[in-house]
């Protein structure tokens, strides 16, 4: 069977030799090779430069031996070309320019020409593919409309999404204003992602954890099920939907959409799967921080993922979330090793 393929036929549930392999910012701070770069570039400088980002996404397929390449990226590249400004500072994370919180505010950002405005990344996809040969499948991405709004409406990352939970519920015309620009800016930016080679798409719910599970079924899955119904290669490029901290509301998930479901480490994997179902498959979800504990620890909790998934086509191997920036990059590579050794059929 092609190593190649591996990734993708998981993603639609085909029989594999064994259980494929990626992690989410498997191409980041804890990787030496990273840091090298990062010491003579800022992030977004990387992120705009092609050639960089495309050495950057290839770095882990090197070194980590992973079943997939992640487009080296931001979520928020997106939203500072709807008009705002976007800065990163070293230990704070991203800031974002006169958060918006009116109905005038939401007016002003536009939706991108994602080609046009955004070909930096196109080109960083095309450039990835070329050099990865085949090896593994790209994967490219996008943050979801409501992750992308609490960062719009906060300017920040939040702990509590005070401004966020205001404006939907103080606003809710406004706020479904804004969900609906933002989904057509997403569809459009992923849609042009396919056309530039990426072979599969994972869309980033990193924030809809914080809401009621009734507050996401009302302000956000109508947005979430027209995204994914207007994906053009649906049913030919597979989509993964990581909703973060959504364990009480996975039902809603799974109908919003997703050929596989990405689940954190908050719930079991065979829970998950059960409740959102068998005809979709799972990707996950060994808690990051495992990878700070010595390797028969971490063999074991891998051991543990594996056997919850028993073998099911479909399962994709991951974290349940982001690998941690301090993590060692020994443990890493252990990590894709043993998944590869345990799982073979």
């Amino acid at each position: 069977m092609s190593e190649r393929q591996l990734f993708i036929r998981a993603c639609w549930r085909e029989e594999v030799e064994r259980t494929p392999v990626w992690l989410m910012r498997q191409a980041g701070r804890y990787m030496r090779a990273y840091q090298r770069i990062r010491e003579r570039h800022s992030f977004l400088e990387m992120c705009k430069n092609p050639r960089i980002a495309a050495e950057v996404t290839l770095q882990p397929v090197e070194r980590l031996g992973v079943d997939a390449a992640i487009l080296f990226s931001d979520i928020l590249v997106l939203v500072e070309a709807m008009g705002m400004r976007l800065e990163f500072h070293e230990g704070l994370g991203p800031r974002l320019s006169e958060p918006v919180r009116t109905p005038e505010g939401v007016h002003r950002l536009r939706v991108p020409d994602a080609e046009r405005d955004l070909h930096y990344v196109m080109e960083a996809i095309k450039l990835a593919r070329k050099k990865l040969r085949g090896r593994v499948p790209l994967i490219g991405f996008s943050g979801a409309p409501f992750t992308l709004a609490s960062y719009v409406i906060e300017g920040r990352s939040s702990r509590s999404f005070r401004f966020t939970k205001e404006m939907m519920f103080s606003q809710p015309e406004a706020f479904c204003a804004l969900m609906e620009k933002l989904t057509t800016a997403v569809i459009d930016y992923v849609n042009a992602q396919v056309d530039a080679g990426v072979q599969a798409l994972q869309i980033f719910d990193s924030w809809a954890g914080c809401l009621a599970p009734q507050d996401y079924e009302q302000y956000v899955l109508p947005h979430m099920r027209r995204l994914f119904s207007e994906i053009e290669a649906r049913g030919e490029v597979p989509v993964i939907h990581f909703a973060n901290q959504a364990g009480t509301f996975l039902d809603k998930v799974r109908l919003a959409g997703g050929d596989v479901i990405g689940v954190d480490w908050r719930i079991p994997l065979d829970e998950a799967w059960r409740r959102v179902g068998y005809e979709v498959g799972i990707q996950g979800n060994l808690d990051p921080l495992a990878l700070f504990a010595p390797l028969h620890e971490i063999e074991r909790r891998v051991r543990d993922v594996l056997d919850r998934a028993a073998s099911r086509p479909g399962h994709i191997f991951n974290l349940g979330h982001g690998v941690h920036k301090d993590t060692p990059e020994e443990k890493v590579v252990a990590l894709v090793k043993m998944v590869k050794r345990l799982s073979a059929r």
